[in-house]
């Protein structure tokens, strides 16, 4: 399972990569005109920099699994609900987003609490 963890954080940090260069160039025009660069660029940042939580956590074995667990949930839920709100302009969209927030909250919750796994 931990070589299965680490290709599901490499993946999640090469789609944060792809994303980013994808909104910088192919979509900035209609991300910009929709007044929605920054948001899309939140979304990115989030994403990568808890893929690559995710990495280090890969890394460490299966033993935190439920903070691994709940960071891929904020990243979905929070990254992902930004992604699509910049994409589509649904402003509905911005109510999923604190899921996931709290699911990053959670996870890195979970790691000060739990007993350590080193």
């Amino acid at each position: 399972m931990p070589v299965t963890l680490f290709r599901i954080a490499a993946a999640l940090c090469l789609l944060a990569v792809g994303l980013g260069a994808f909104g910088a160039h192919a979509l900035k025009a209609t991300l910009q005109s929709h007044g929605m660069l920054d948001v899309w660029n939140k979304a990115v940042l989030y994403h990568f920099l808890h893929a690559l939580a995710l990495v280090a956590l890969a890394l460490h074995g299966a033993g935190n699994r439920v903070a691994y667990f709940l960071i891929v949930g904020g990243i979905v839920f929070f990254s992902g609900s930004l992604y699509t709100l910049a994409l589509t302009n649904l402003r509905w969209l911005g109510a999923i987003t604190p899921i996931g927030g709290l699911c990053f909250l959670a996870g890195w919750a979970w790691l000060i609490i739990s007993p350590p796994r080193l």
